[in-house]
């Protein structure tokens, strides 16, 4: 190397790169592609096994409430608006104080607004 310069040298290795990827560039990255999957597969497969999971029988919460026979909404008799039986508003209504309708129909035309509140209203 007497008597090259560096930016012969830069040219020289330059020009070997170029010829050496033109030629061997696709075998080289398809190599690594085929390693690079095989590393994949090696480390899912060395993923510890879980076992499958089954439901056999769903818990039942005992809180849920179940829908009155008495209509579709409800309002209270002191109020001016109704609710669908499963919002917090109806939750609240004493018992005594309860008039369920079949429809919101006709809990409007009994002069009853849907609530603000209560979603899907």
């Amino acid at each position: 190397m007497n008597g090259v310069t560096i930016q012969a040298f830069l040219a020289h290795c330059k020009g070997l790169l170029e010829d050496g990827v033109g030629q061997w560039g696709l075998v080289l990255l398809v190599f690594l592609v085929g390693i690079g999957a095989y590393g994949l597969g090696r480390l899912s497969a060395l993923e510890e096994v879980k076992p499958p999971v089954s439901v056999a029988q769903a818990p039942q919460e005992a809180d849920i409430p179940a829908l009155p026979p008495g209509g579709f909404v409800v309002a209270s008799r002191t109020g001016s608006v109704y609710y669908l039986p499963w919002c917090s508003g109806a939750q609240k209504i004493a018992a005594g104080n309860q008039v369920w309708f079949g429809s919101e129909a006709a809990a409007q035309k009994a002069g009853y607004a849907p609530s603000k509140t209560c979603k899907g209203l």
